[in-house]
């Protein structure tokens, strides 16, 4: 039968796909435009395919915190190219998903890609968009974080973004010191919020570096155990969150940033997500 340039059009409209693949499709389909769609659908099975061993290193980050500022939720959409990422249709995609898992109150990436989306599932679409545009696409990030106070931060390339939870704010905006500590996360990307929260096996390395250290340096075996003691301290210094020096007041750490802020004011949680 013969396809219509309407025909063509009501294809395109419906599923976001380039003109000669909905005209290819619908003629494959005799006309009959559900055919058509499920044809478009293995087209972008075949292309996520045969990029499956893409590396996806650009992409977004996008955020959003309950009303009540008590939860926080944090995803990436990536891709391959940077002109796909910064494309207005893939970040209002990533927006779009971001919305439905928070509505939806999901947890992990796998519940998002099992949610309806447009009668069909998220994985479905995300499939079918990498047939429109060409390139993988895949949800890398999703993360949640509760508190009594959650803030996000994006870096201003969009390919960093940051979530922190603090607790005893007494009632006070925090809503800047927020800011302020989630940026200093995004720039000195501390491995925890504190000492108690580095993992044993980090812990168990630094040791035996500084003893190795000390050892190289020839100092006395008396002393090796006080020295790479000494180098834990510093290294939990430089690299815990509450620890650090505050960036925008070296001569306070970011504990005592918080607490004059308001008194006891401090991070339970945070997560920092980078693409690339």
């Amino acid at each position: 039968m013969a396809i219509t340039a309407q025909d063509v059009n009501k294809l395109r409209q419906m599923t976001g796909a380039g003109m000669m693949d909905c005209k290819k499709a619908l003629t494959e389909a005799e006309g009959d435009f559900d055919k058509a769609v499920d044809i478009l659908r293995k087209k972008g099975q075949k292309v996520s395919a045969s990029r499956a061993d893409r590396e996806t290193k650009e992409g977004v980050v996008v955020t959003s915190v309950s009303a009540d500022k008590s939860e926080g939720v944090l995803l990436t959409l990536t891709c391959e190219t940077d002109f796909v990422a910064k494309n207005e249709e893939f970040v209002s995609f990533a927006n779009a998903i971001l919305e439905l898992a928070v509505e939806k109150s999901a947890s992990t990436k796998d519940e998002i890609l099992a949610l309806p989306f447009e009668n069909i599932t998220v994985g479905e679409k995300i499939i079918e968009m990498t047939g429109k545009i060409g390139e993988k696409i895949e949800i890398s990030d999703y993360v949640v974080v509760k508190g009594e106070a959650v803030v996000p931060y994006i870096h201003s390339n969009g390919k960093l973004g940051v979530l922190v939870a603090l607790k005893n704010v007494n009632g006070a905006d925090v809503e800047e010191a927020g800011k302020d500590v989630a940026m200093q996360i995004a720039a000195m990307n501390p491995v925890a919020v504190d000492k108690d929260g580095v993992d044993s096996a980090v812990v168990e390395r630094e040791i035996a570096v500084g003893k190795e250290q000390a050892q190289a340096e020839g100092k006395p075996e008396a002393m090796i155990e006080k020295i790479a003691m000494g180098k834990l301290n510093k290294f939990y210094k430089e690299n815990t969150l509450l620890s650090q020096s505050f960036v925008k007041d070296s001569s306070k750490s970011v504990s005592q940033y918080l607490d004059g802020v308001t008194k006891g004011l401090t991070v339970v949680d945070f997560k920092r997500v980078a693409i690339g």
